[in-house]
């Protein structure tokens, strides 16, 4: 796993929906543009802490639209997708990270590490030397980062 750094895109992207964003009262958690068949998709994620109604993307989406169609930071045609991060969403940046912290999380390794492809513990933090939990008997570890394959938030439904 890397922290993910944006392209120019989604860079360009990002400094013009941010201000948006903040001021409807959102936070901006990611911006995505990816090619999926044919076709190129912009997705812009946000959230906020009573969570996010098709309302509030929809609030969201007719702002957003109009900086991008004035700006034009996108070199080709795409759709445009603003929604909410989702309730297991993954953890990419650094700054998710630290929001995410004391949160349980399920962490997927690239191959097996003590047996277990998979594991669910509480976030300690994230840096350069990996991912920092808290195991569910409190032991404190640390995950490197290339071993990582993705962090989701964990929510047990049971």
């Amino acid at each position: 796993m890397k922290f993910k750094k944006f392209g120019g895109t989604e860079k360009k992207v990002l400094d013009l929906v941010k201000p948006i964003t903040d001021e409807l009262g959102y936070y901006l958690w990611d911006v995505s543009y990816v090619k999926e068949g044919a076709m190129w998709y912009l997705r812009v994620f946000i959230d906020r802490d009573e969570g996010i109604s098709i309302d509030d993307c929809e609030r969201a989406t007719a702002p957003i639209n109009e900086v991008l169609d004035r700006e034009d930071p996108v070199p080709q045609s795409y759709m445009l997708e603003v929604g909410s991060a989702g309730l297991e969403r993954e953890l990419t940046r650094e700054e998710h990270f630290e929001v995410c912290s004391g949160d349980k999380v399920r962490i997927r390794f690239i191959r097996e590490i003590g047996g277990e492809k998979e594991i669910t513990v509480t976030l300690d933090g994230a840096d350069k030397d990996g991912v920092h939990a808290v195991t569910d008997s409190g032991e404190k570890v640390t995950y490197p980062l290339e071993d990582i394959a993705f962090v989701k938030l964990w929510l047990d439904f049971e």
